[in-house]
């Protein structure tokens, strides 16, 4: 008998370990069935836990949806801790209404909650062989830190009313090859989960983070799927982590940088990433990333909105990263991370501001360019001109749009290629027009000297005006232009030739250097 009127004495039947959480239940205390000892302890350890340490997973599931009432000023709440629960716990579809927190426990079977309704819910450093919570809803906290479950997680359009706290789990994957499945859930506040380890898929299709995602430091991995992180649709109302967290005691995470000379753990993905159509409110950081894929597995941004986009991780040996459709404001990003040839698609990446975090020269984002359009695209070049002309780098966004020539030269038929080329070497396509004056002050010089020599009887004695072969020379180079000079004097033999020669080349000159004025009008 609990109290002296007789009410919510235990039922019979119950063992004594039974009674004394009844007894905790009521009372509002924590129910500690600990030996003292370390290793027997660990719940994820070998020791056996005898009968001693044991309830029953249905007498639990009683106290949280029909328990007895509080003692007298106590609130009524199942806290346990070092306690081994029998059987499935099952309390789908209830209403829990206590507060529950079970600390360093085993469960002998899964625990079911879909469509259950609670206040709180707080399992930490817990072995779970599953946990099936499609659908539950806590207005508060939802918190697995440091638990291990060897079957998978379960949160299929789960609501979670805050935060929810996966900080260093341990999930194993189900018989569909996913370690946590959480496609459409809702997290009002933050999602944490540094440093988790998940051996299997990670699924969040179309979850809503209210504030953060952070998985600082974790490690995942899919040895049985092409994707080890699926989460198209994915909206963050902030920022998306996947940057390293400190080791050490304590851990230096949620939010903070780990201070210099302290140890990190990187992220790292064993398997492809997919973020297509996300949502990220403030930013998507992938500092010192590690990404492990194969050959036919991507890190997938397609279509992806977010101000700022800090591509800092370690470039992937393998694989390609897809940038396709993305929008970006600030891209802040260095010459190491990104993919060499074959490794890197951006076509309709939009982007407003490059920020680079150190050296990134001209050359090395040409490159970065060409790695990203190994078949000729012309738009990865224009945006990138026009940002650096909005940025004040007229020089650079010039030679841009002369590689942007450069490489369509490649895709056309030999004929056109070689005008190509005639257009490179005299006036660089028009990017670099000063290159024209030094041909023309060269072909005019030269010419000047040579016909200084020529013999040039006039065409009608008399009338012809004073010979002068610099005016002459000019003359003949500048099309259009009249200078009173060609139509007056008669060449003969090789003159001829060399003459007809010097107008084709000043027809050239004029003409590629009209083709970059064109271009350069056109662009402003």
């Amino acid at each position: 008998m609990v109290d002296g009127t007789g009410i919510a004495d235990p039922p019979d039947g119950l063992t004594g370990a039974e009674i004394g959480m009844w007894q905790a239940f009521r009372n509002g205390s924590v129910y500690d069935l600990s030996s003292g000892d370390p290793d027997v302890d660990d719940p994820h350890g070998g020791h056996a836990w005898g009968p001693d340490r044991s309830v029953r997973a249905r007498i639990v599931a009683w106290l949280l949806l029909d328990g007895p009432p509080a003692l007298s000023g106590r609130v009524a709440s199942l806290k346990l801790k070092g306690v081994q629960i029998i059987d499935a716990l099952d309390v789908s579809g209830g209403g829990v209404v206590p507060y529950v927190e079970l600390k360093h426990c085993r469960f002998e079977k899964e625990i079911l909650v879909p469509e259950a309704r609670f206040t709180t819910l707080r399992l930490v450093d817990c072995s779970i062989p599953r946990l099936e919570a499609a659908r539950v809803h806590t207005e508060g906290d939802l918190h697995l830190p440091r638990c291990r479950f060897h079957s998978g997680v379960r949160l299929t359009d789960a609501h979670i009313g805050t935060d929810l706290l996966l900080n260093q789990a341990v999930v194993y994957r189900d018989r569909r090859g996913k370690s946590i499945m959480a496609d459409g859930m809702s997290v009002g506040q933050d999602l944490q989960a540094e440093m988790l380890e998940t051996h299997g898929e990670l699924s969040l299709r179309g979850a809503q983070i209210g504030v953060s995602l952070s998985l600082r430091g974790s490690r995942l991995s899919n040895a049985y799927g092409s994707r080890a992180l699926n989460a198209p649709q994915l909206t963050v109302e902030r920022s998306l982590y996947l940057t390293p967290a400190g080791v050490g005691n304590p851990l230096q995470t949620s939010g903070t940088t780990p201070a210099r000379g302290t140890r990190v753990q990187r992220f790292e993905c064993q398997g492809g990433v997919r973020l297509d159509d996300g949502r990220f409110g403030d930013a998507v950081d992938l500092d010192q990333a590690r990404f492990h894929l194969e050959n036919d597995q991507e890190v997938s941004l397609r279509r992806i909105q977010t101000p700022e986009l800090r591509f800092l991780c370690e470039r992937p040996q393998r694989g390609r990263i897809v940038l396709s459709g993305a929008k970006v404001v600030n891209l802040i990003d260095k010459a190491a991370s990104w993919p060499g040839p074959g490794g890197l698609r951006v076509g309709g990446f939009t982007y407003e501001n490059l920020i680079p975090s150190g050296p990134f020269p001209l050359s090395r984002r040409l490159e970065w360019l060409s790695a990203a359009t190994p078949e000729y695209s012309p738009e990865p070049y224009e945006k990138l001109a026009t940002v650096l002309r909005n940025s004040g780098e007229d020089a650079d966004a010039r030679e841009v749009l002369l590689a942007k020539q450069r490489r369509r030269r490649e895709t056309l038929p030999p004929a056109a290629k070689i005008w190509g080329y005639i257009q490179d070497w005299t006036v660089a396509y028009g990017y670099r027009p000063g290159r024209a004056a030094v041909w023309m002050a060269v072909l005019w010089a030269a010419s000047t000297l040579a016909f200084s020599h020529a013999s040039h009887p006039a065409i009608k004695p008399g009338e012809a005006p004073h010979w002068s072969p610099a005016l002459f020379s000019l003359d003949l180079i500048l099309p259009v232009i009249d200078l009173g000079q060609d139509g007056y004097w008669q060449l003969r033999g090789g003159w001829q030739w060399a003459a007809t020669v010097l107008i084709l080349l000043g027809w050239i000159l004029a003409t590629t250097v009209a083709a970059g004025a064109t271009r350069l009008l056109r662009r402003n």
